[in-house]
């Protein structure tokens, strides 16, 4: 399995934490596969555990990302998860207040920070192969 994030890097370096913190949050709840095991250091202390896999952060326009976002739902491959966090997630007050946001925003009028992908390697790749990473 894969994971790969992208991101609209001429975003802030603030926000482009903030969507790859949210979608990582996300990507979890859903795939606890990704958690390895909580890990004890020499000292006995406990660690919490972290992904286990790496999950590079790739970049596109803001407008390429939403073309590649609704190319993806429309496919609904059963395969992939597809995760988006947009303007709406980003400019909401709490979880309500998106709720009632989104459910009142037309698809055309919602604009994507950033996608986390999630799915076998091959198809990862050949959705993603020729992106640039994020700098």
């Amino acid at each position: 399995m894969k994971c790969v994030m992208i991101i609209d890097g001429s975003l802030p370096v603030g926000i482009i934490a903030n969507t790859t913190a949210a979608l990582g949050i996300s990507l979890a709840s859903e795939a606890r596969e990704l958690i390895g095991k909580k890990v004890v250091d020499r000292d006995g202390r406990i660690h919490e555990g972290i992904t286990n896999i790496p999950i590079p952060i790739l970049t596109l326009s803001r407008e390429e990302i939403k073309k590649e976002y609704d190319i993806l739902l429309e496919n609904n491959d059963p395969d992939i998860r597809v995760i988006g966090f947009s303007e709406v997630a980003q400019k909401s007050l709490n979880y309500d207040d998106y709720e009632i946001k989104l459910s009142s925003t037309n698809k055309n009028l919602i604009n994507y920070l950033g996608l986390c992908l999630y799915g076998p390697k091959k198809k990862i790749n050949k959705l993603t192969g020729n992106l640039k990473m994020l700098r």
